[in-house]
This record gives C-alpha cells, structure tokens and sequence, in this order.
C-alpha cells in the first residue's frame, strides 16, 4: 500500500489529538446525539495504526515507539486528568506540580502501548489479516501490563468505550479481549480506508473496502450491539429479589474529616436514614451506605451511636451494609464494609486490592505524599476472593472503590459456583475528584463487570453514581450526581456462571496473556520486518 505524506508537526499533533478523543470517547456525551461504542472510538486506534505503518515519516521500528507513545500519552492523560482534581484542589499540592505528576503518570504507563507500537511496525507490509491479529494481540497485551504490574491501574481501558456496542462479547472475554476486537477493526477500517482512497485499483476493490467499512461500523453500534446482548445465551438464571436503599450522602470533601463540620453531618444524616430505611422497607432489604461513610474508627465513637444504629436493625427486617475504616495501631488499619443482619449476625469485608498513594505509600514516594494535605495512610491489605454476606436468599459481595476495575479479582468468587456471589455492591467516594467525568468513567466499569459475571451491581457512592445495574449492564435506577438523597428500589440476584466467570476466576488472565502469546507466533512476520 502507498504511504502516507504526513508533515513534521501535524502527525505528532493529530495523534495527540486522537489519544484525547480515544478518553472523550469513553464516557463524554458525544456531538450530534451519539453514545459510546459507536464510531468514534474506533477512529483513534484506527489512526495510531496508520501512524505506525503508513506514515512516509515512520522508517523506523523507534518511529513507531515514539508515535505509540504520544497516542497512549494524549489518552492516558486526558482519561484520568481529573486525578489533578485530587491532588490539587484537595491535597493543596500546587497546580503545576500536580499537572506534571498527571502526565508524568499518563507517559510512564504509555510505555507499554510505545512498545506494542513499536513490535507492531514489523506486521506493516504484512497481509491484512496477520496485521489485524497481531495489533489486537498486542494491544491487549499491553492493556493487560498496565492494568496488572505495579499492582496496576487499568482505569480507561479501550473496552470501556464499546459497553453497549460489544456487551455481547462481555461474558466470553471481558473488558480485555472486547479492547482486541476494537484494535483488529481498527486495522481493517485502515486498511479498507487506504483502500477507498487510492488513485487506482481493481474495479471492484473500491466497492469491497466500502462494503467493509459499513460491515465493521455497524457491527459495532451501539444498536446492534445491544440487540446481541439480548439475543446471546442467558448463563445465568434469576435467585430472588432483593428489596435495596442506597444512601448518597454528598459530604463535601474538603469537608469530610473535619471533627467541626463534615464528620457530624455525616454521621447525623447517615444515622437518620437508616433508621428511616430499615423501618420502612419490607424483607428481605438490604440499606447500603458508601465508602468510609462513618468516617471514624468505631471505638473513637460514642457506643450510644451504635445502640440507636443496631438496635434500629434488630428492629427491622433489614441488613445494614455500610464503609468505615476499621483495625487500631497494633493490628493496623483497612478499608472495610460492615454488615449488620437482624439477627445479630455480623460480616465484615476488607478492601484487597489497595490505592497507591491513597491506601498504601509506594517505596520511595513518602516524599510526594509529604506535599499533599490528604489523609493518607498504610491499610492493610484484605483476602482476595472473601466469602459473601448470606442474606435474604442472597449471596452479597461488597467491593471497595476503585475494586471494581479488576474484574479477574471479582472473578475469583465465582470460582466455586454454589459460593458464588448473586449480587455485587460497589460501595465509592469519588468526591476526591469532585464533579467530573470520573463519576461517569466508574458507572462504566460497573456495567461492563455487570456484564462479565452476569451479576447485578448496587452501587452506593458519596456524590454520585449510585445506581441499580442489572445483570445485562443496564442502569435501571440512578440518583442525580451530587445530591444528599436516597435511592429506593429492587434489584434481582443471579446463579450460575458465565465463561469469563469460569476462566477468569480460576487463573485470572493468563488464558488471555496466552492466547496473545500463540496468536503472535502463528501471525509471526514470515518474510522479516522489511
């Protein structure tokens, strides 16, 4: 195929500029009335492959790592910048430092998209279908690198993007293997797009390499999309339903720890609504508050507090399942979820996989921490795969935050399917970055592991979403951002398991790693890189 003629200074810029709508792509309103998964997201890999292959500028194999590189900068960037949010406006750290360090994360995880690229440049005058094959191998590959190493950040994935357009796919390949499928149409798209665009050809090339395009771009909407979602086999069947009150507290964050002004807001409002829920909603129910929604270890509290919280519990026919910090200096701290069952029976969930710099100080980084204003600190770490709260012919499996992000984690307690959870509770605050598209971002999350496992997600958040998700990925029921309200509704717990639940919970991502591995060798360049 003929290269293209790319200047010094457009090509670096437009790819910038790619990466910045591959992140708009995953979860901004969109122009013109369009929603995620339809072409747009498509678009960005579709010019990262044509800077790594058919740019005149790229002679290189480092070319082609450079340019990767400015693409996943441009989109790691502008996907998590609301972390300048955080550090910034909560944490004081002065702003152009905290811009620096939202780049400076952006361009150190855009390492392992620059070396995808880089490997990418050997496949350039290869046959379509080995081109296809190896950037969707490669690029899960590094996708699976970021969301993994380091104890990994995954936030952004390319798979966010297609929720609706490949939520089919969800419960064979997760998140991961959906990213693939975007990346191996993207190469098509490319290649059918050179081809609508040269001066001559077979007669009939043209009407092939348009016929292809619309089969790729309709394949991928949203429309089509949801409609194979619906049509795919059920893997899993109703457990019951469950009555559910999900408290949205918005307790500003600036003002959340201060012993004179959030901590008493908190705990008054928190307290009321419970009683209120626990009174009100017929059995079996189950009250959710988020994430350190007491913001207090329990023995720093008044043990009145806890007689009106519990004893409104023993009273009802409900399971309060509410976020508070819980341990003391000798055994350490965590970040945890209690549950409280009428019955007097107690479950406790501690968060296993932790924050970076919110949870637990990396080696080599108290410095960084020292410029913030935010209370940080070293939790320790809870189990992974911990049993759930058994409750109204329920099996309930809380996760902490940011925990949803790591579906193969989730995964691990499905790996016996009589244990295995009926309903997921997300239970955030992500106030620390204020009212942004980071609300939106984590909403994704949440309806793709809904659509992974098959599984319901409750989601009870400080400012927002708070959402009811059904098994499907659908939110049936959603709190306005940023409002101290309640959400009162129902949601249906789910048995059995899906592929990815089988797979993913008994090795994790390894088969996925694997099958990069193969797909690589038997796609491997025969005539050399030239």
């Amino acid at each position: 195929m003929a290269p293209l003629a790319v200047s010094r200074w457009a090509g670096p810029v437009a790819l910038l500029g790619a990466g910045v709508a591959q992140a708009w792509a995953l979860a901004w309103p969109l122009p013109f009335g369009a929603t995620q998964g339809e072409p747009l997201p498509l678009l960005q890999l579709l010019a990262l492959a044509l800077a790594v292959t058919q740019w005149t500028r790229a002679p290189t194999a480092w070319s082609a790592v450079g340019r990767g590189w400015l693409f996943a900068t441009g989109w790691l960037a502008g996907t998590f910048w609301w972390l300048f949010v955080s550090m910034h406006t909560y944490g004081g750290l002065p702003a152009p430092l905290a811009a620096i360090a939202v780049v400076a994360l952006a361009a150190a995880l855009g390492l392992y998209y620059a070396l995808a690229a880089g490997l990418f440049w050997r496949w350039r005058h290869q046959p379509l279908p080995r081109r296809a094959l190896a950037l969707a191998a490669l690029w899960t590959l590094a996708e699976w690198m970021r969301g993994t190493w380091f104890t990994g950040f995954p936030w952004g994935a390319v798979g966010y993007a297609h929720v609706d357009s490949l939520a089919w796919l969800a419960p064979y390949v997760g998140v991961y293997g959906m990213g693939a499928l975007a990346a191996a149409a993207a190469v098509v798209l490319a290649a059918a797009g050179l081809a609508l665009g040269a001066p001559v050809g077979r007669p009939w090339g043209r009407g092939v390499a348009l016929l292809g395009v619309a089969l790729v771009v309709g394949a991928l909407s949203p429309t089509v999309g949801r409609g194979l979602a619906e049509a795919a086999p059920g893997y899993t069947r109703s457990s019951g339903w469950l009555n559910v009150v999900l408290l949205q507290g918005n307790i500003p964050q600036d003002e959340k720890f201060n012993p004179g002004g959030g901590v008493p807001l908190a705990l008054d409002w928190y307290a009321e609504q419970v009683q209120a829920a626990v009174a009100r909603l017929p059995s079996p129910g189950l009250v959710v508050a988020p994430e350190t929604a007491i913001p207090l270890l329990p023995q720093d509290l008044d043990p009145a507090y806890w007689e009106g919280l519990l004893g409104a519990v023993a009273r009802g026919h409900s399971t309060l399942m509410m976020g508070l910090p819980l341990g003391n200096w000798t055994d350490g701290y965590t970040n945890s979820v209690m549950a409280w069952a009428p019955d007097g029976a107690q479950h406790r969930y501690d968060k296993h996989h932790l924050v970076p710099f919110g949870e637990f100080i990396p080696p080599g980084f108290r410095w960084f921490v020292e410029l913030m204003h935010i209370p940080l600190g070293d939790f320790r770490r809870g189990p992974l795969g911990a049993a759930p709260l058994v409750w109204g012919g329920q099996r309930i499996a809380p996760n902490v935050c940011y925990e949803d992000l790591f579906g193969e984690e989730l995964a691990a307690s499905f790996r016996d399917p009589s244990l295995a959870p009926t309903v997921l509770v997300n239970v955030s605050n992500i106030a620390w970055f204020g009212d942004t598209v980071a609300i939106d971002q984590h909403r994704h999350i949440s309806r793709l592991r809904a659509l992974e496992l098959q599984r319901p997600m409750l989601r009870a958040t400080n400012t927002g979403a708070t959402a009811v998700i059904d098994h499907r990925g659908q939110v049936v029921q959603e709190l306005p951002r940023l409002t101290r309200t309640v959400l009162t509704g129902r949601v249906e717990g789910r048995d059995g398991l899906t592929p990815y639940a089988r797979w993913a919970g008994n090795w994790g991502l390894w088969p996925l790693v694997a099958s990069c591995l193969v797909v690589l060798l038997l796609a491997w360049p025969r005539r050399g890189p030239n």
